[in-house]
């Protein structure tokens, strides 16, 4: 066996993977991965199934289909009044991951420091480390997860390369404010620090709360790569479709690692997409859509031994089980799903260093039968 030196040498299976294999071994209900279980919208879906028998099934422009990209540059355009270009801010993607990687790609050199708030999503430091690059993580302050900005200046140093935000946030369901927004860009003022926004859940914000998009600030935008996803404002993460906006200088660069890795996304998905767009009432409405599985979820979860946390976004409710148990976080969940039969995800995972706050993640964009069976069975718990 010929062997190579690991780049992620501390990268093993994921708690995803890890959680969802034992919750089919027990035949746990899983409100661990963050996906929706209900069916999304047959229109779209009939829109790729006629963009494919109109035979729109060959490789689509690198950047994207010219019709989709000019779209999402007028919608954004019209939500948040910045100016994108189509042709040359925007470059469609195999999902946001992929574009959060493509970034990183893009920006770093060996070396380069990235400050990253934790809990983070799993990809980010993973994706920095394989860059040759070093993670800077700052904990988000519990039990609201908001951001120290005093510490964040505390870490810049000569090598600071970028600042990772993500709003609304995985796993925490915390979103920014427009403080926020100004306190990074006065941190980032006459600074060569780009920053990576992670928006993926951008339209599943709850509470009559405003999305604070990077698009929304011009001074902020002209250093910023800025990741979306189709899956999520769609229900259809299986397609793994998302894309990246960004000012021409730094999607040039975006560019230049796309072309010669993924190169072009699925064609029949983006004409689909492209003709659906329009329909904006479909993501407008999505948030407030969301926020009765959130409230019903814990309308249920009243009857349980488990604490809220704020949740104002994304798919995600944290809970509090420190009534229930003293278990670190992940062999709460491993219990949890071997002896009630529902699985959650330990928030513990998405630290570099282990943290015990008696924190889980419950994903709840699932049926509302699903969440009753799950809640049902957690009300048993003494």
């Amino acid at each position: 066996m010929i062997n190579i030196k690991s780049k992620l040498p501390n990268v093993g299976t994921t708690i995803f993977t890890e959680m969802s294999v034992l919750a089919n071994e027990h035949q746990a209900i899983n409100l661990g991965q963050g996906f929706p279980d209900f069916s999304m919208n047959k229109t779209l879906t009939s829109l790729v199934a006629t963009a494919m028998a109109n035979d729109m099934n060959q490789y689509t422009h690198m950047n994207g289909y010219p019709l989709l990209t000019e779209l999402l540059a007028n919608k954004y355009n019209n939500l948040y009044g910045s100016s994108i270009d189509g042709k040359e801010n925007i470059t469609i993607t195999p999902g946001g991951t992929y574009a959060i990687y493509t970034a990183l790609t893009a920006a770093l050199q060996p070396g380069d420091e990235v400050i990253v708030f934790e809990p983070a999503y799993d990809s980010y430091i993973p994706n920095i480390e394989v860059n040759g690059a070093v993670p800077v993580p700052i904990a988000l302050q519990y039990p609201n997860y908001t951001i120290d900005w005093h510490e964040v200046k505390t870490k810049i140093t000569a090598r600071t390369k970028m600042i990772m935000i993500n709003t609304p946030h995985n796993p925490t369901g915390a979103v920014l404010s427009e403080n926020d927004m100004q306190q990074l860009q006065n941190i980032v003022d006459g600074t060569d620090i780009l920053i990576l926004s992670d928006e993926v859940y951008e339209h599943l914000i709850f509470d009559n709360k405003q999305h604070q998009s990077i698009l929304r600030y011009p001074e902020l935008l002209k250093r910023s790569f800025v990741s979306f996803s189709f899956g999520k404002t769609y229900h259809c993460t299986g397609w793994k479709l998302g894309y990246s906006i960004a000012p021409t200088h730094l999607m040039q660069e975006f560019r230049k690692v796309h072309q010669y890795n993924c190169f072009s996304c699925s064609t029949p998905m983006q004409v689909g997409i492209a003709n659906y767009l329009q329909q904006s009432n479909d993501y407008l409405t999505l948030g407030a859509s969301m926020q009765k599985h959130r409230d019903y979820f814990a309308q249920l979860m009243v009857n349980t031994a488990f604490k809220p946390l704020p949740s104002y976004g994304s798919y995600f409710q944290l809970y509090d089980y420190g009534a229930i148990s003293d278990l670190p976080e992940k062999e709460f969940a491993i219990w949890l799903t071997k002896n009630y039969g529902v699985t959650c995800i330990p928030v513990s995972a998405f630290y570099q260093k282990p943290v015990n706050n008696h924190v889980v993640r419950f994903c709840f964009a699932k049926q509302f039968s699903v969440l009753e069976q799950a809640v049902e069975r957690l009300t048993k718990i003494v």
